[in-house]
């Protein structure tokens, strides 16, 4: 019990901004219980629609989704999306399989990763823009659960491509980690949005293992930019599902 709060811990060491500390000796708790990802996704979502719920109040829906990217950003940091920046600029990248890795591992920013940034961006505020204010809050609960999750998944399914940290969580998390994962965060989401949350925790995991097939296709095998492209595709996804079904599916269990 005790290596899991320890994991637990570490978990927002690696995943958010939040001041927790985090050390080789946490990194190495923390992949050996990689599952409790979406319970931090939990706390960082319940931050997050607070955040919402405040902005709400306030001010009308455009400038809320503003607020509320803006809080995911200063809260998760920019790891996640620049990991998008990166994985953008390789599948963007023509010719072989060597240079396309070469434009991923190049620190400076392409046109590809400009435009998967743009349109993960845009899709985010004009999505968060269109959901019902009694909906938000937990449909950011959800997202984040479900975009945490969604990382677990991609590990868990992709072969390493190379050294790092995204080599470490690659080899270490299996099926098995996913599988539980899967059963915590179905938890999660249900008791927050009911069968609604369920099809957005499921439609986000389906774009997690989409991109690992174009990692696989692209690069043949796959990186951390993959892992962080993974949880900003999700949280997208997710929010994008609880839109679109929000008023069809039901949002309690009961």
């Amino acid at each position: 019990m005790k290596d899991i709060l320890f994991a637990l811990k570490s978990g927002f060491g690696w995943l958010s901004t939040i001041p927790v500390g985090i050390s080789m000796e946490g990194i190495e708790a923390l992949m050996g219980h990689v599952y409790v990802f979406p319970v931090v996704g939990l706390i960082i979502g319940a931050i997050l629609s607070l955040v919402a719920y405040i902005a709400g109040l306030a001010l009308p829906a455009n400038l809320v989704a503003i607020v509320v990217i803006a809080a995911i950003y200063q809260l998760c940091g920019i790891n996640h999306i620049d990991g998008l920046a990166d994985f953008g600029d390789g599948v963007i990248a023509h010719g072989t399989r060597e240079k396309k890795i070469a434009a991923m591992k190049d620190v400076s920013l392409g046109t590809g990763g400009g435009v998967f940034i743009a349109v993960i961006l845009l899709a985010a505020f004009a999505i968060i823009s269109d959901i019902p204010e009694a909906l938000l809050p937990a449909a950011l609960l959800v997202a984040e659960i479900s975009a945490k999750e969604a990382m677990i998944c991609f590990a868990a399914f992709s072969t390493s491509l190379q050294k790092g940290f995204g080599q470490i969580m690659i080899e270490r998390t299996g099926p098995l980690h996913f599988a539980i994962g899967l059963a915590i965060s179905a938890l999660l989401c249900a008791a927050v949005l009911g069968p609604l949350g369920l099809f957005a925790l499921i439609v986000a995991q389906v774009a997690a293992l989409y991109l690992v097939t174009v990692a696989n296709r692209n690069f043949g095998g796959s990186t951390g930019d993959g892992i962080g492209a993974a949880n900003e595709l999700a949280r997208v996804v997710a929010l994008a599902a609880v839109l679109t079904l929000g008023g069809v599916l039901p949002w309690m269990l009961w």
